[in-house]
């Protein structure tokens, strides 16, 4: 059983990542349509990358759950918390490094959302094979929290609050160029 889901998990790092770094693109490929806003990135902002970890880790958390949920009964809990690690990881590696060096560097970029997703799949990998986090409550809150970072994910690319988080660092700019 741990062989089998050590590959799915490998198979979510590897597709989030996939996904993550189309999505980076996807806005502007479509020309500013406005549902591809709602899952792509619209600008270089920290929280548009973020969403970029999010919502492939979202639709791959859908096609696992038909495959591994009777066999992990902790699985939403599991993975409300490791998505909440993995967005979080984005600011806090980010914000560290610039801080440090005084400026980003794109290949550092690239490896902090690579790092923020290992970093997710290596802690769903972890609490799931632990067992823990199986009540119904939990359960609960882990489908509560999916659902509530992907309602806030598309909520602020449209209505974005004017914070450094949100901010373009391009553009100086918040939210969806016009």
């Amino acid at each position: 059983m741990g062989k089998r889901l050590f590959f799915w998990e490998l198979a979510g790092f590897l597709f989030t990542s996939a996904l993550g770094a189309l999505l980076h693109f996807t806005y502007d490929w479509s020309g500013g349509w406005s549902v591809a806003a709602a899952f792509s990135a619209v600008n270089e902002s920290t929280w548009e990358h973020m969403k970029l970890l999010f919502f492939p880790m979202f639709l791959f958390t859908v096609i696992q759950l038909c495959f591994l949920a009777r066999m992990y009964p902790n699985f939403l809990a599991v993975r409300g918390v490791s998505v909440l690690t993995g967005v979080g990881l984005i600011p806090v590696l980010f914000y560290t490094y610039t801080g440090v060096l005084g400026g980003h560097v794109m290949w550092a970029d690239i490896g902090v959302f690579f790092l923020a997703a290992l970093g997710a799949f290596a802690l769903d990998f972890r609490l799931l094979r632990r067992g823990r986090f199986t009540s119904l409550w939990q359960q609960l809150l882990g489908l509560a929290v999916l659902w509530g970072l992907a309602f806030l994910f598309v909520f602020c690319t449209f209505r974005q609050p004017e914070l450094g988080l949100w901010q373009d660092p391009v553009t100086l700019g918040y939210g969806i160029p016009r």
